[in-house]
């Protein structure tokens, strides 16, 4: 049996060492327990073992493995509670990582359906996508606007496997780059750092007034911003699937582009969590190298980023806050940022205003794309719902949250609608926000 995470050991797709290694984790994991409110995979592992009086993981069926599986939705919570990661213990035990080998696994030995392969190339190809519905607004319109539960959104679940009763983030009429690439360049009176923006998908073709705070929040303190040439999805949707061979490729294409941003003097900086994740820690593993390293080191989350500035020596953060600010906010900590071991930069950058903060930590259930498969419905909304509650106990004037698809989620079951740190920051400052009609 191989204790591995490591995509390119010769072992890492056979199905019966995968089998065997899920045992022997499964095993731990019950007679420790400490993550069982976290997700639906541990209830689910825990519900199976119990049914049998000496708790053994070896009675598990391969079908009852895949469902633990099956309910991981890689908010990677489950690591930051373990006491028996590979840092920590020699038993050197990664769940989260383990879920994807396992996913590997499946996918290379031809064990996922044609279903779920289709939905994983649908809300895999996220460029294109998103390119096709800025190209055809009327269309992208009626068809992700469409109410939860409607007639159009059923056929959509039909067609493409995407979940017919979760509220989808709607497109923008204009990319975050085109925006960029037609603004004119602001004029710094004193530079304090370079970084190159790298957009996600979702800024770029969904919310790209985020992209539009963080530019103007950046230059107002003198960091002069550029983008990321040949920036594109960063392939978390087929990783978290299971298709490490597209994700690979996808990963290698962008470490090229992310590497040669930082070879000219620029920092890189993300403003959505799972993305910053999926730089900073999956490209080192699946792809590797001293590219994939020195992106890594150089990669920020946007609110980190400025966090550091302010607390570096020789540069400062401009806390003449003028504008609009709440008297409190409820600040939901997105997982993938938790997970990256960065501290709470979000939470510190909008302390600097004054603003009462209520720090909710849950897991929205979303994780990029698995919250918006159809077959898991049954799963991820009782996991929005639950932050939703927190956010409803919280009682705050204002939401915030850094992952615009957890804000997705939170207006789902809320009806409030969430700013972005940087957002809330503009508006601090009294920069107004952006017509984008």
């Amino acid at each position: 049996m191989a204790i591995t995470y490591d995509p390119k050991h010769p072992k890492y797709l056979d199905e019966a060492d995968v089998r065997d290694e899920l045992t022997r984790v499964f095993d731990i994991c019950q007679g420790c327990r400490q993550c069982v409110d976290l997700c639906p995979s541990f209830p689910t592992l825990f519900g199976f073992l119990d049914r049998h009086d000496d708790r053994d993981a070896g009675r598990l069926t391969p079908e009852q493995q895949d469902h633990v599986v099956d309910a991981c939705h890689q908010c990677t919570l489950c690591s930051s509670h373990c006491p028996y990661t590979p840092e920590l213990d020699e038993r050197a035990l990664d769940f989260p990582r383990l879920m994807l080998r396992h996913s590997a696994m499946r996918v290379a030995n031809d064990q996922v359906s044609l279903r779920k392969r289709i939905t994983t190339s649908v809300l895999g190809h996220t460029n294109l996508v998103g390119t096709v519905a800025l190209a055809m607004p009327a269309l992208s319109h009626r068809l992700v606007n469409a109410q939860p539960g409607s007639i159009v959104r059923k056929l959509m679940k039909m067609t493409t496997g995407v979940s017919a009763v979760r509220l989808l983030p709607p497109f923008a009429n204009e990319r975050f780059s085109t925006w960029f690439k037609k603004r004119v360049p602001v004029e710094l009176s004193k530079k304090q750092g370079s970084v190159s923006v790298f957009p996600t998908c979702i800024v770029e073709y969904q919310q790209p007034s985020i992209g539009h705070d963080l530019v103007k929040v950046y230059e107002r303190n003198g960091i002069e911003c550029s983008l990321v040439d040949g920036a594109g999805c960063c392939g978390a949707p087929y990783l978290h699937s299971g298709d490490v061979d597209t994700f690979t490729k996808v990963a290698a294409k962008q470490v090229k582009v992310l590497a040669d941003a930082v070879r000219r003097g620029n920092d890189i900086v993300v403003p959505q969590p799972t993305c910053g994740y999926v730089i900073k820690k999956d490209y080192v593993v699946y792809v590797g190298g001293p590219d994939a390293e020195l992106v890594a080191a150089h990669t920020f989350d946007t609110s980190e980023y400025l966090i550091k500035m302010h607390q570096a020596s020789g540069t400062e953060l401009d806390t003449d806050f003028s504008g609009d600010i709440a008297e409190s906010i409820s600040y939901h900590l997105p997982s993938h940022l938790k997970a990256q071991n960065n501290g709470m930069g979000s939470r510190d950058l909008m302390a600097l205003t004054g603003v009462e903060i209520t720090v909710i930590d849950q897991s929205s259930g979303v994780d990029g794309m698995w919250g918006y498969r159809a077959e898991n419905d049954e799963l991820s909304i009782p996991i929005a719902q639950k932050l939703a509650a927190s956010i409803t106990a919280a009682d705050r004037a204002v939401v915030v949250g850094d992952c615009h698809l957890a804000n997705t989620a939170i207006v789902e079951q809320t009806a409030q609608v969430p700013l972005h740190p940087l957002q809330f920051l503009a508006r601090s400052y009294g920069i107004a926000e952006e017509s984008t009609s």
